[in-house]
């Protein structure tokens, strides 16, 4: 079958998504298609055990363990080595790129090759460590931080908020890994074009271990994952959001109106990844920092302005992260639970697909990249949506919603209508500063537009993986991205937040069995940096 057979034939196969029914609307339509797979792909990758006679999904548990062994056994690096990221990140280190310092001569072999000998492809790569950091935070700081904050704390109660700090002090460890050897198994083919990520790290770290076969199962398992999250929670949870927003901030109203929407987006997108990672880079080294400074601004402006209620706030999310009210299902392992999982989503940490970024920084130290990237889940998590719950749960001082009573993804509020999502945030927003909401649909369409281009790239790169590199091979996958740009646009926030948490969920299972068995790799290059670090500052002393 030649490229543009399989086109016609995977667009053709997708089409029952998009058909019309007489009596329904296009987007009912489209939700109505949607719907069963999604419920069944969550029912399936949230698979539970028991424990104590709580119903505890697997993944989670995986997750959370991982990113604490990780957390210990690297002597809380998180926090350790939290000020060396930032520094790393303003350049401080980047004479060490050009200098010939005494560990960088250490013998290392990939895929049988000596070091040394492919200097310079190890020593290139597409983008700087801002540009690595801007397009991996533009796709975990996203539509996560506003709408699943929300979802977390209208099921989980307050307390949610407590353990998705948890998760995300405790992912920053998982994501140096995983970012750590994302650049150190990297691809740099003959025109300096970088293919990284999980998939890379899986098959030839394994292959060093002596378990190349376990490796390239579990690289084209990630892979097939990746490609899907890249449509779903990537893609089609952001649109879906963006839609809601600009539909009930500007009273938009038709059959087709989130379809359209979508559209819109998919025209915008497409532009962007034709140029490929450079030009995503580029953009989104522009739109994070105006976006972050957005929202961080209009959400510090309103906890500033409500400063009395703060501590309230926050007594209030300690207290019920361990004695949740009645009404909250699973008490205090539910409310864990929702923290968790809603982190999970919004940070990736343990999912492995930021690596994918990051592998295309211009280094020849992984642990550089590594220690950049852990501070993904502190701006992500620690941070914004810290931020977003303080503001919601303010909000609710006074009755607003009910914690726990939620139905397909929305809160049951005081007047006996139902919201949910960004929608719920857009409402703590404006309650606070009235006209603050349209401030909301600017971050949130800006946070929308750029975590779609940063997992575009994440799904091109998984894609290439499995069926090759080429011109037909890109514009396959970019034109089944696009049509999810507007499928998310028209379906449920329901039907999208089961597909796209079990997708990003999914990831967990292939990455954390690689960094559990390739961290002791990282070790060694951690131990290469902070060394040739010292040997930088006395020589510049």
């Amino acid at each position: 079958m030649t490229s543009k057979q399989r086109i016609t034939t995977i667009i053709f196969l997708l089409l029952p998504f998009i058909h019309q029914a007489q009596n329904k609307g296009l987007d009912e339509q489209i939700n109505d298609a949607f719907m069963p797979f999604a419920s069944w792909w969550e029912g399936f990758i949230l698979s539970t055990i028991n424990i104590f006679g709580y119903g505890i999904p697997i993944v989670l548990i995986i997750l959370v363990l991982g990113a604490l062994f990780f957390t210990i056994y690297f002597g809380f690096i998180n926090i350790k080595h939290f000020p060396t990221a930032i520094q790393v990140v303003r350049g401080k280190y980047d004479d060490l790129e050009f200098l010939n310092v005494e560990t960088t001569s250490h013998v290392h072999e990939i895929d049988g090759d000596i070091i040394d000998t492919i200097k310079n492809e190890s020593s290139h790569g597409e983008v700087n460590h801002f540009q690595a950091l801007a397009t991996a935070v533009s796709g975990t700081v996203g539509l996560g931080n506003i709408a699943m904050v929300a979802v977390a704390i209208s099921i989980g109660g307050p307390g949610a908020t407590f353990w998705m700090v948890i998760a995300g002090l405790l992912g920053m460890s998982s994501k140096f890994v995983e970012c750590t050897l994302g650049v150190k198994y990297r691809d740099i083919d003959s025109e300096g074009n970088v293919y990284g990520g999980p998939m890379y790290y899986l098959s030839r770290g394994l292959k060093e271990t002596g378990l190349e076969k376990l490796g390239k199962f579990l690289a084209v398992v990630f892979a097939i994952l990746c490609v899907g999250a890249s449509f779903g929670g990537g893609n089609a949870f952001q649109t879906n959001q963006a839609a809601a927003q600009i539909i009930s901030r500007f009273g938009i109203d038709g059959v087709a109106s989130g379809s359209l929407i979508g559209l819109i987006f998919a025209i915008f997108v497409g532009i962007v990844i034709i140029g490929g990672i450079k030009r995503i880079a580029k953009v989104t080294e522009k739109v994070v920092p105006l976006m972050a400074i957005l929202y961080v601004v209009s959400a510090l402006f309103i906890i500033f302005s409500n400063v009395s209620f703060v501590d309230d706030a926050i007594a209030l999310i300690i207290n019920e992260a361990f004695t949740p009210k009645a009404t909250i299902t699973g008490g205090f392992i539910g409310v864990m639970i929702q923290g968790f999982r809603r982190a999970a989503f919004s940070n990736e940490a343990g999912a492995g697909s930021a690596a994918i970024a990051h592998s295309a920084v211009n280094t020849k130290y992984p642990a550089s990249e590594g220690l950049v990237g852990l501070l993904e889940p502190f701006i992500d998590t620690v941070v914004v949506c810290s931020m977003t719950a303080i503001i919601i749960v303010m909000f609710n001082m006074d009755g607003a919603f009910v914690y726990g009573d939620v139905i397909n993804g929305q809160a049951l509020m005081a007047d006996g209508s139902r919201l949910g999502g960004v929608n719920l945030t857009s409402l703590a927003f404006d309650n606070a500063i009235p006209g603050a909401s349209y401030v909301l649909v600017i971050a949130v369409t800006l946070f929308a537009f750029s975590t779609i281009l940063s997992w575009s790239y994440y799904g091109l790169q998984s894609w290439k993986y499995l069926f090759g590199r080429g011109k037909w091979t890109d514009l396959t996958y970019k034109i089944i991205f696009l049509m999810f740009t507007v499928l998310g646009a028209a379906v449920t926030l329901d039907a999208v937040i089961k597909f796209s948490d079990a997708m990003i969920l999914a990831l967990v299972f292939p990455n954390m069995i690689g960094l559990l068995l390739l961290f002791p790799k990282v070790r060694s290059e951690i131990k290469r940096y902070l060394k040739d670090i010292k040997l930088l500052k006395m020589k510049n002393e």
